[in-house]
């Protein structure tokens, strides 16, 4: 997930710096080896149209031939002139460099400089400062570690050795002291005193363990790495990984085959079919043979699968002295389609558990690497989207195999953790349609929040609660909150089922939220926020007045809905349910399905104005009334909802929102079209068939609507210009009278500049065409496909794809458009252009699936050739967790971004970082430097590395997709 392109110190970078330069202290060095630390002190003299600024520049770091400072005003600041450097000034950012006479800064020495300015409104000082790209006004640097050995997942045997190692860093101006590893049970060994950190630990005890290692520097300050997992079996074993594994008729599978313990001599190992379907057998590494050096490099046992057995066999892997290991497989009446088999090698990955995809629930991470920052801030953090990725991935699994529990499972899963429970929306009884919320603009900068609350600006009225309490019985919304922390690295500790700031303690996934202030967030702007506020952590009012401004704040609850995911769960069970009848089996899959038309029926929100204001011409919040009966819906799937009440049940309060701005990139024919068509999907509230009709056809128009002349879809509409439901720009074209916006939502960076939403969203346009013919779906597909078949190189025997990436944009819609019939014309003013190509899998795979199923309809054989050579492409960069290419980041180094906190506010985050006007996004993030990726990242951000990290992610969307797109061509050309 992009952020729709929709986890510390700075301090640290002291210490790095250290040990890379230790020895070059005592003379002047480049600015780029030295060890930076430095103190700023800032003093202005103002008037009412400009100021002087006078600045002492400290080194507390090793000598510096050259410096520079850089620092950010957050008003209309501008520079006339400097004195005593070079001063310069682009945007809001200052650069102040040395004079070739007073380049040289030796340690303790304080150079000053001072410039004039003019202002307008607001003249607050800089926060933030940086000297040769090292954060300034910073406390000392903590030690951290990290494990390198183990692996995560690995598995022993009781008197067999397991490696231990560690790296190290000391605190600023500190040695390491000595490394310790630990695991659950306590101090393993004493500590190791010199480099490298290494132990080989003899376990005792069979059964899982958590190992850690913990650091103490000269000073006596310590940190801890985070905690690695691995199994320790009762005695010497063979060790088998996945433990299950499924294969098409007439293909092969593989699984690989290891010792847990390094043996005297030579072992043969020997593996046989022991139970089940004859039809499965082995067919290479029958027997194996493991030696005192290679005991612990897993060897492949192959399966092959005869054309005509299904069901499952045991496979047994035995030898002398050492405990048996057993693998299920099953076999799928799959036909013999190269692509269902590498669906089903790339799903054995995936669910394989030493991938490292899922959690000890089962609940899909973000990605399996944990040092990831694009819409979630952390890798094991998870999302909705990735939930109804697992629930669409196991519908195809039924489809292939005709086992649908895994299916039912997924959903009940997603069911579990990520819709909350009536303990989590306690209050949602005091619930008023008449009056859904208050009014609070959104404004286009963070600096611009908290943003004031006004009851008396209208709001309308909520159409849709009375006849979902009616047809299901409660108040409590059934829907997905977008955004979980799984692995509660943060510490808040909302668990699902009532959990409300239990803290770093709590076990188990945690809900939390993030953004929230204006379109010019980005990821590395945020502040992380328990989606429970107790007021436990953050400052006095915990996390509620950095966002909203009030006369007083209560204690409470609230969820945000992403609809995109939604719709794609109700999507996914819609093929669950065709697929399964098909095989007469639509009993297993009818209970889920139900629950999707429920999960659908509330996803209604997402057709509704943020405060239910009436659709059309707005021109501000006054002016704009509230909405009654139906007038309030747009009936798009807008970029969200939200809801939320008061933790203290005496206060009798809770609120409901939907969103005026939708985007293209979300809508959903398939959903749509399932909502109104299929019974066993069928939602129980009053109107809500007749409201998706109305969406089906509404999302159909607005795809034309937003059709550029070369193709590409465009961004999307807004019934609130800027939030605020100001008046947009005159001559802009409107749909139903809500404004073309061509980045809505967010501008960092610019929400449609994304490539990925066009495959995601026209892959859904290509199955509703492929279900149902519609003609206009199909216009919409041919001039599509056309424009990005054109912008498109593929060789599939060396492995290159260039699709692609970065879009930008031009013009807008030809004309307004309001009518609920026909469709808009074609646009000859509204451009895009490819500003440039990737590589990456996930957006390759939803590309190959969208041409699959256009070509699989229309018979465009261009298409189904670009779709098969997607395809062969992709599958040459497979590795041992599924297909993956390199990706250079060069967007972190915005991990020293700083995060906008109003002048004296102070909090804390759970683990005790301080919030306060000079935070950053990795101030704010200490966890992160106990992630191994740590130090090449920071290296990178702090400028002491011109080299950006490359990272080999395997994202759990991604990778699903990948996988589907292998069936869905299988299936639909049995090729």
């Amino acid at each position: 997930m992009r952020r729709r392109q929709r986890w510390r110190a700075l301090t640290a970078v002291s210490a790095l710096l250290t040990l890379l330069c230790g020895g070059l202290a005592a003379v002047a060095v480049p600015t780029q080896a030295a060890a930076a630390s430095c103190k700023v002190v800032y003093k202005k003299n103002a008037w009412s149209t400009g100021f002087t600024a006078s600045i002492d520049i400290t080194n507390q770091g090793d000598p510096l031939d050259g410096w520079k400072l850089t620092y950010a005003y957050t008003g209309d600041q501008r520079l006339a002139s400097g004195w005593s450097a070079k001063w310069s000034q682009s945007g809001r950012q200052i650069t102040v460099e040395n004079e070739s006479w007073n380049r040289t800064l030796g340690t303790g020495a304080t150079v000053n400089v001072g410039a004039q300015f003019t202002y307008s409104g607001t003249n607050d000082d800089p926060t933030v400062f940086s000297l040769n790209g090292v954060r300034c006004n910073q406390t000392a640097a903590q030690p951290t570690v990290a494990l390198t050995s183990p692996a995560a997942g690995a598995t022993y045997s009781v008197g067999g050795t397991v490696p231990l190692a560690a790296t190290a860093t000391a605190g600023s101006g500190a040695t390491v002291s000595k490394v310790e590893f630990y695991n659950q049970d306590g101090l393993l060994a004493a500590g190791d005193t010199t480099a490298p950190y290494t132990l080989d630990w003899s376990p005792a005890r069979a059964g899982a363990h958590s190992l850690y290692a913990k650091v103490t520097d000269s000073t006596g300050a310590s940190g801890e790495s985070a905690p690695v997992g691995i199994t320790v079996t009762g005695s010497a074993s063979i060790v088998a990984s996945p433990v299950t594994l499924t294969v098409a008729q007439g293909a092969k599978a593989t699984y690989g085959v290891k010792l847990s313990k390094a043996p005297a001599a030579n072992v043969t190992v020997t593996t046989t079919r022991t139970a089940g379907n004859t039809g499965l057998s082995v067919t290479g590494g029958g027997t194996l043979t493991f030696t005192p050096q290679n005991w612990s490099a897993a060897q492949d046992v192959e399966i092959t699968a005869n054309a005509s057995g299904t069901g499952q066999a045991t496979f047994t892997s035995t030898a002398t002295g050492y405990a048996a290991a057993a693998v299920t497989v099953t076999q799928a009446a799959a036909g013999t389609s190269v692509y269902t088999q590498r669906f089903l090698d790339q799903y054995n990955k995936i669910k394989n558990p030493a991938s490292g995809y899922f959690s000890p629930e089962g609940i899909p991470y973000h990605s399996v690497e944990t040092f990831m920052v694009e819409a979630p801030d952390h890798g094991h953090e998870t999302t909705s989207e990735a939930y109804s990725y697992l629930i669409w991935l196991e519908a195809m699994y039924g489809k292939v195999t005709q086992n649908w529990g895994p299916f039912n499972s997924s959903w009940a899963l997603m069911e579990k953790y990520m819709i909350p429970t009536h303990a989590d929306q306690p209050t949602g009884s005091f619930y008023q349609a008449s009056k859904p919320a208050t009014y609070a603009a959104e404004h286009p900068q963070v600096s611009d929040y908290p943003s004031q609350i006004d009851p008396s600006v209208p709001v309308g009225q909520d159409p849709i609660a009375g006849e979902l309490k009616s047809a299901y019985g409660t108040d409590d919304i059934y829907g997905m909150h977008w955004l979980q922390d799984v692995d509660n690295v943060y510490g808040y500790g909302n668990t699902p089922g009532g959990g409300c700031e239990n803290g770093p303690s709590a076990d188990g996934p945690s809900y939390i939220n993030t953004y929230q202030r204006g379109s010019q967030e980005s990821v590395f702007e945020t502040v992380p926020q328990p989606t429970c506020d107790a007021f436990k952590y953050g400052g006095a009012n915990g996390y509620l007045d950095l966002f909203i401004k009030d006369s007083s704040y209560a204690k409470q609850w609230k969820f945000t809905n992403a609809p995109d995911a939604d719709a794609r769960a109700v999507q996914a069970a819609y093929w669950a349910d065709v697929w399964a009848k098909g095989q007469g089996k639509g009993g297993d899959v009818s209970a889920t399905a139900a629950k999707a038309g429920k999960l659908g029926d509330y996803l209604r929100y997402s057709f509704f104005d943020k405060y239910f204001k009436k659709i059309g011409d707005c021109t501000s919040a006054f002016s704009c009334p509230g909405g009654s009966g139906k007038n309030s819906a747009h009936y798009l799937l807008s970029w969200y909802y939200a809801w939320g009440g008061a933790l203290d049940s005496s206060a009798g309060w809770a609120w409901r929102i939907g969103d005026g701005a939708s985007h293209f990139g979300y809508q959903n024919l398939m959903a749509a079209y399932a909502l109104v068509n299929s019974t066993a999907l069928a939602p129980k509230g009053a109107t809500a068939k007749a409201d998706w009709q109305v969406s089906l056809t509404r999302q159909l128009q607005l795809y034309k609507w937003l059709q550029s002349a070369e193709g590409a879809i465009a961004g999307g509409v807004t019934n609130s210009w800027g939030g605020s439901y100001s008046a947009p720009p005159s001559g802009l074209t409107k749909f139903f009278g809500m404004a073309y916006d061509w980045q809505p939502v967010y501008h960092d960076p610019p929400s449609n500049q994304w490539f990925g939403f066009q495959a995601w969203s026209m892959e859904r346009v290509a199955e509703y065409y492929q279900v149902t013919g519609d003609a206009n779906a199909k216009a919409l597909l041919d001039k599509w496909t056309t424009w990005a078949l054109s912008q498109t190189t593929v060789d599939p025997a060396a492995g290159t794809i260039k699709i692609p990436s970065t879009l930008t944009w031009s013009g807008q819609p030809d004309a307004n458009w309001s009518s609920t019939t026909g469709m808009p014309p074609a646009n000859t003013g509204l451009h895009v252009t490819v500003a440039d190509h990737t590589d990456d899998v996930g957006v390759a795979a939803a590309f190959a699936r969208t041409l699959s199923y256009y070509a699989a309809k229309s018979g465009d054989a261009k298409a189904k050739q670009a779709a098969k050579d997607l395809l062969d492409a992709l599958w040459k960069h497979t590795d041992a967790k599924g297909v993956s290419v390199k990706e250079t980041k060069t967007d972190y180094r915005r991990v020293k971004d700083p995060i906008y906190i109003p002048s004296g506010w102070t909090g804390k985050m759970p683990n005790g970082d301080p919030i306060d006007s000079s935070s950053t996004f990795m101030s704010i993030r200490s966890f992160y430097q106990r992630d191994p990726d740590y130090a090449r990242v920071w290296a990178f951000a702090n400028g002491t590395s011109s080299t950006a990290p490359v990272f080999t992610y395997h994202r759990f969307w991604a990778q699903a997709d990948v996988a589907m797109a292998m069936a869905d061509y299988g299936r639909l050309f049995n090729e």
